[in-house]
């Protein structure tokens, strides 16, 4: 009798060289994320014509229109998560694309701050749900050595979606209004999730761990064309636990009880930092009589920075786990505290800058990956989601503790130096993260669940 042929999808997928279906699935997931950053960022461009055609004098109502999106984000990372591991990965990103688009072009029709905070609350879920899950489905298509790699550089379209609405506002919004920003905004989202509906697979861990198998051998093929595969094979994933039905305590099961807090700290920490200082430091530039042409560009040399920090970490944490992410935050701790004492020293300014968001937003890069690498499949969805919405608590303080401080009329050297507590308790947070991951052979942590609480991984 002839022995049944067992395939192991994980060993399948690291062994074996990428080829241009990878290539499609980084570009499809490259550019669904770039206009989640488009998304993210355009209100911040539509205000002033808000204000203006709105006769809009309360300027913190504005603020909550425009941070809504944040709280609906909290809520819908943690939603599509728990979808993507039910569901599937595309299926929860293509929902999370549609929720986006739909809700920003319904965007279009307010003529008030009510309607416009609920729309952009609305917006704010789907903007939640596709975060976290190209992530995973990028590094699920990845083989180990370079998912890191492979998952920064696609997560590095959202910093170019930023940079698209300030053209538009340029050039279109003079003369089609503040509308067409959520026209395109609204448009393109649905668009990516029509495409992706057709040419982005299904994530092979999910149908191997969901027991999906006829869903299996056509992408096998399309992976490796040469492959031989029998009538009847055995799918498994043999490295890692499938849990049978999703309940929170698994984000906490063995090990991962001690890493997925150290993860949530890390997130926290990090976007409270970030969000500190991309949201006021036009403003206190501009206070400190900083060059006009410093505090208006400031933002995107900080957001360019980040762009390079991600891309620099990826090949360092292919090699060696997390601990580049540990060297990140280290840098952060001696840049960014420090912007303030640079204020009369225009190039320095500007190189401060430059670096702290080549550390903070490369810190994102690099913790975003980590969010998808920590977890085993049939929760990972889940983890990258829930510790998305978990740091959004530090995306939302980070704006209002700095808000704080600038009523206290705090000079620019002191206001900066409150980033060193943060960035310390996250460098602390990710040393023994990064100690753990290293112990336990940089693989998916949750393996020693019992067994009577998890599934067999094999099909």
């Amino acid at each position: 009798m002839a022995q049944q042929q067992t395939i192991d999808i994980a060993r399948f997928i690291d062994e074996r060289k990428m080829n241009s279906f990878n290539a499609k699935v980084v570009i499809l997931c490259f550019f669904i994320i770039l206009f989640d950053g488009y998304d993210s960022v355009v209100p911040a461009f539509a205000g002033p014509y808000l204000i203006k055609e709105w006769g809009i004098a309360n300027m913190a109502a504005l603020g909550t229109a425009f941070s809504a999106s944040l709280f609906g984000f909290l809520f819908g990372a943690a939603l599509f998560g728990w979808v993507g591991d039910h569901f599937g990965r595309k299926t929860a990103l293509v929902s999370a694309s549609f929720v986006c688009g739909i809700f920003s072009l319904l965007t279009m029709t307010v003529g008030s701050l009510t309607p416009l905070i609920v729309m952009r609350f609305f917006t704010g879920l789907g903007l939640g749900g596709m975060v976290p899950l190209v992530l995973v489905l990028t590094g699920e298509y990845s083989p180990k050595r370079v998912r890191a790699t492979m998952m920064i550089v696609m997560f590095s379209g959202i910093t170019f979606g930023g940079v698209v609405p300030g053209p538009i506002a340029g050039w279109l919004a003079p003369s089609y209004g503040w509308q067409v920003l959520f026209l395109v905004g609204g448009a393109t989202p649905i668009i990516m999730a029509l495409i992706a509906m057709v040419w982005l697979p299904e994530s092979l861990k999910y149908l191997v761990v969901s027991g999906n198998e006829q869903a299996v051998a056509p992408i096998l093929r399309q992976l490796d064309p040469t492959i031989k595969i029998g009538p009847a094979p055995r799918y498994v994933l043999a490295d890692e636990r499938n849990f049978d039905k999703f309940r929170p305590g698994q984000l906490f099961a063995g090990t991962l009880k001690i890493m997925t807090p150290l993860l949530w700290v890390c997130f926290i920490v990090n976007l409270m930092s970030f969000y500190f200082i991309n949201t006021w430091l036009p403003t206190v530039l501009t206070q400190a009589h900083a060059p006009h042409w410093l505090a208006l560009l400031s933002t995107s040399i900080f957001q360019f920075g980040g762009t390079l920090g991600g891309l620099s970490v990826a090949r360092p944490m292919d090699k060696m786990g997390m601990w580049p992410v540990c060297v990140l935050f280290v840098c952060g701790l001696v840049i960014a505290p420090f912007i303030g004492y640079a204020q009369h020293i225009e190039w320095l300014l500007g190189a401060m800058i430059f670096f702290a968001g080549f550390t903070l937003l490369g810190l994102q890069f690099g913790l975003n990956a980590v969010s998808a690498m920590i977890y085993p499949t049939s929760i990972r969805s889940n983890g990258s989601g829930w510790a998305f919405a978990v740091g959004r608590f530090g995306a939302i303080a980070g704006p209002i503790v700095a808000g704080v401080l600038l009523t206290l009329k705090l000079d620019i050297r002191d206001l900066f130096l409150f980033l060193f507590v943060p960035i310390a308790i996250g460098l602390l947070s990710s040393l023994v993260l990064a100690r753990l991951y290293t112990a336990h052979g940089g693989t998916p942590q949750g393996s020693d669940l019992p067994l009577d609480r998890a599934a067999p991984a094999a099909r």
